[in-house]
């Protein structure tokens, strides 16, 4: 029976050394490129080598909101003060419960207006459409019936007026120069039929009236912090590396830019999955293929959007559980991407990256563990081996997210504190040790419920953008 036992661990072994060489293999790969090109466009910045032009493309910015009284005067006046010079802002309440609605129509000067609107993309019915124009850019509030954040983005798709549409969510804050950076592959580039930004923290960070940032410091919150340098290693590192073959599978929710032809080609944004976004983008990368549409999807590090996280276990549970029953959804609706040749790189690395290292991995990790149990009771564990190779991978992870991390602060221009310096080595212990785990247990458990919770959309505490 022992005999049996080591044979099977043994190629258990295999499994995982395989399975850890490819996935930090990957990490450490993507956070190179990711730094040397974060370095390059700072490097071409500083010799003005970059696009300046007096040609703008106009955009259509839909902001879905639903019960964000709290932080959507500050979303709108950050977009007012855009380096922009041809876009409009359009506002969907998702009918709100709280006071959305009155609060910008408090704020700013807005009438009710009949404004037709092509009806494209079948949506929940809109009762009421308000406009103004503030600062020289259109403002258009809509009103309509509660449909979902998806509804609510096709709605403003609908009633947009410009050939690209930026989607974003109401607890963020655009950089001034965040659109301006956004469209230039869409001028630099042909057939550029979406555009992925860097969605970074705003916990710790203090805006002005007008959106302008006043101080950047790491948050106090250590579950904001570790999650700081969790967005640095996930949005300066992996999406560098699939932005090279054209092979991102997702632009984040918070804070994308849409050609919206292709969108309602495709009939827009998915209202059965709580993974819009991402099934977005999918959708985009199959459609194109299938129809031999010639296509870019981009990834702009240097387009920031600033957004809020989660500061409770609760709060980011929930989250996280909504972004992995995403993945689920997705993942299985769009598994003829699984080894199809067709599809080349975006089959055999993008698919295969997002199946085994963020799908499966709760469940890889469990069985190591499982495994783990197994080889002690047999008295098959090298226990000082597993010792060291525990303090290596600690190591290993907190070399990459420091390396990200400060990457990010270097070449983005920012400005730390030593206190900031000092907390990032402490933090990133944590992160690695204990909020991995912690979400782990989470996907786990969102997988074990999936059925019965797979739609749920749980509603997040929002604070004042600024006041953490």
């Amino acid at each position: 029976m022992i005999e049996v036992v080591k044979e099977l661990l043994k190629y258990v072994s295999y499994f995982f050394i395989f399975y850890m060489l490819f996935y930090s293999t990957f990490l450490f790969i993507s956070a190179l490129i990711g730094s040397i090109r974060l370095f390059k466009n700072r490097y071409r910045d500083r010799m003005h080598n970059t696009i300046k032009h007096d040609y703008y493309n106009p955009v259509s910015i839909i902001v879905p909101a639903y019960n964000e009284e709290k932080v959507i005067v500050s979303n709108i006046n950050s977009l007012l003060n855009l380096n922009y010079r041809l876009y409009e802002i359009i506002i969907v309440n998702d009918g709100s419960s709280d006071d959305t609605i009155k609060t910008i129509l408090e704020n700013f000067d807005l009438t009710r207006v009949d404004k037709p609107y092509n009806y494209q993309i079948k949506t929940k019915p809109v009762k009421a459409i308000y406009e103004g124009i503030v600062n020289n850019v259109t403002i258009t509030l809509v009103d309509k019936e509660n449909g979902g954040k998806s509804d609510s983005l096709n709605t403003g798709i609908n009633i947009s007026r410009f050939p690209y549409f930026l989607a974003m969510d109401a607890d963020s804050i655009l950089q001034k120069d965040s659109l301006e950076k956004m469209i230039q592959p869409v001028l630099e580039y042909e057939n550029v039929i979406a555009c992925g930004g860097f969605v970074r923290l705003s916990n710790g960070v203090s805006f002005d009236e007008n959106g302008d940032i006043v101080q950047t410091s790491l948050p106090r919150n250590l579950l904001a912090c570790m999650q700081v340098l969790e967005y640095d290693r996930s949005f300066l590192a992996s999406r560098i590396l699939l932005d090279e073959y054209n092979g991102n599978l997702i632009i984040s929710g918070a804070f994308g830019l849409f050609q919206k032809d292709m969108v309602i080609a495709c009939g827009g944004y998915d209202v059965g999955t709580v993974g819009e976004d991402f099934e977005l983008v999918v959708k985009l990368h199959v459609f194109s293929h299938q129809n031999d549409v010639p296509y870019r999807i981009c990834y702009v590090p240097e387009a920031v959007c600033w957004t809020q996280a989660p500061s409770n276990l609760i709060d980011l549970l929930k989250q996280r559980k909504r972004w992995y029953s995403g993945l689920i959804q997705v993942m299985w609706k769009y598994r003829t991407l699984f080894f199809n040749y067709h599809y080349g790189f975006l089959s055999y690395v993008s698919y295969f990256y997002y199946l085994f290292f963020e799908l499966l991995s709760p469940i890889i990790e469990v069985f190591g563990i499982f495994v783990t149990i197994i080889s002690m009771c047999f008295g098959l564990l090298n226990v000082p081996f597993m010792i060291i190779f525990l303090i290596l991978y600690t190591l290993f992870g907190c070399i990459l997210s420091l390396t990200t991390f400060f990457a990010r602060v270097h070449l983005v221009n920012n400005k730390i504190s030593f206190l900031d310096i000092v907390k990032a080595f402490l933090v990133c212990i944590f992160e690695i040790t204990f909020l991995r785990f912690i979400l782990m247990v989470g996907r786990l458990f969102t997988l074990i419920t999936y059925n019965t919770s797979k739609m749920r959309w749980d509603k997040l505490n929002r604070s004042r953008i600024g006041d953490e």
